[in-house]
């Protein structure tokens, strides 16, 4: 029989919080028998409104742009070090857009039942819970979220894991 979680995507933005959704999310996928996807955006949307605010010039973006890429394909390797090690195949994906819709999208396409994203930040604002892309695509996406936090636990968890 299978298990009521099959395929699941860990959302990467390159912060702390994020490797820690990682590495649960590996706990969880190799305990689980599930499906696991790496998934990082670019946020091209943000970088657009650098550029229409000038405070990007065209050049600059470019530049920037080529960062930001170097940036994903780092912590997707990282993360891909990190389920090997524990010796779970998972698929990296590298997308460009805005955030939330690119997270909707994939955790369409790839039929997740689960989503998993890092502790959210404080909210400080109502214009940061506007912007907040992790918390717009948790309640934008037709599957469970998953909120990990505790990230002594989360390490404590994954080093558990027989490699």
């Amino acid at each position: 029989m299978q298990g009521p979680i099959r395929n699941i995507v860990v959302y990467i933005d390159g912060s702390e919080e994020a490797i820690s959704a990682a590495q649960y999310a590996i706990a969880l996928a190799k305990s689980t028998g599930a499906r696991l996807y790496a998934l990082y955006v670019i946020n091209t949307r943000a970088l657009n409104d650098l550029v229409k605010a000038r405070i990007f010039l065209d050049t600059e973006e470019d530049e920037y742009h080529r960062d930001l890429e170097a940036d994903a394909d780092r912590y997707l390797r990282h993360v891909s070090k990190l389920a090997a090690r524990k010796g779970l195949e998972i698929e990296s994906l590298k997308r460009s857009g805005t955030v939330h819709q690119e997270i909707k999208k994939c955790v369409e396409e790839f039929d997740a039942d689960l989503l998993i994203i890092g502790e959210l930040s404080r909210i400080r604002s109502r214009r940061d819970e506007f912007y907040n892309e992790s918390e717009r695509a948790m309640r934008l996406v037709p599957c469970s979220v998953l909120v990990v936090k505790d990230e002594e636990r989360v390490w404590d968890i994954y080093d558990a894991l027989p490699e």
